[in-house]
Parts: structure tokens; sequence; C-alpha cells
């Protein structure tokens, strides 16, 4: 029979502890966002904000891809990127806390009001062909991507997002 010193012995286990507790690390969910539009002579449609009767989004001049469109709860990095050539554009997260039902809207300013829609984060206004980044902790539920640049999010630049649990 072999003897192992005990110092070996707790020498081992705390190393097999650390190194199963490095792979229990899990990274944030990756998430490529596009922010698109037609170009800055085009005439911007109104009516087209998330859950508004009769909507059809083949009229929209701008919008938001993501890409995967869902990811498991945690911690999420979105990686924006403004495609446009002209136009500054944003992005927010905004927790759908009643899915199908419209963000509350500030008519007069042309936005959503962002402190009631229940904001999570952004990457605020990007020059065109800028990018930023932004990583926040989701949990599990609907989400809607949307620029609040005036205008944009009632031209349809906005985008589902689901988070899985």
């Amino acid at each position: 029979m072999i003897t192992i010193p005990r110092r070996v012995v707790l020498g081992l286990a705390a190393a097999m502890l650390i190194a199963g507790s490095v792979g229990a690390v899990q990274a944030a969910a990756l998430v490529k966002v596009s922010l698109w539009d037609k170009g800055a002579n085009m005439d911007m449609p109104t009516g087209l904000t998330y859950a508004a009767p009769g909507l059809n989004l083949a009229n929209a001049t701008m919008g938001i891809k993501a890409l995967p469109g869902a990811v498991k709860a945690g911690k999420v990095t979105f990686n924006v990127k403004n495609d446009s050539k002209d136009t500054i554009h944003e992005m927010i997260v905004m927790y759908l806390a009643d899915p199908g039902k419209p963000l509350p809207y500030i008519a007069a300013e042309n936005r959503v009001d962002e402190d009631k829609a229940g904001d999570k984060g952004e990457v605020s206004e990007l020059d065109p062909g800028k990018s930023g980044t932004l990583t926040v902790e989701l949990k599990a539920g609907k989400y809607l991507l949307i620029c609040n640049v005036p205008g944009h999010y009632a031209a349809g630049m906005w985008a589902e997002f689901t988070v899985n649990p």
C-alpha cells in the first residue's frame, strides 16, 4: 500500500476545486447588432412602432438586426455597429413586461419614454460607421432592441430579442 502525504492530498484537492470553478465561469453570450437605414434622403414612415395595429415592416426604411435573436439568461454582450453611411443611431435594450403591448411613447418628442419602458442599458448615439459594446445581465423574458433617436423607433427601428431560461 502506498501512503500519500496529507499535504499532497490537500494540494491535489485544492487544485481540482480551482480547476472546476474556472470551468464553471460562464462567458457572456455574444450578440452582433446592425443598425441600418436606407440613407439620409429616405422618406421616414411613421406608425411602425412595436405592437402597432396592422404593422407592416416591409415599409421600414431603417431597422435593427440582431444575431442570434435569442440567448440564455445571464451576461449578454451586444456588439453594436451603426451600418448607416450618414445617420446617427443608438441601441437600447428594453424589457417587455407585457409582450405584445406597445411601449410608452412620447408623441410630442417622437420617442419612447425610456424611464417608463424598462431601459436595461444602451449604446448611445453612434456616428455612421462607428461601433460600441454593451454587456448586461438579463433574466429570461422578451426584450426589444430599439433606436430612440427621435422618429427612428416609429419608422420601424426595433427588433424583438428573447432570453431563454
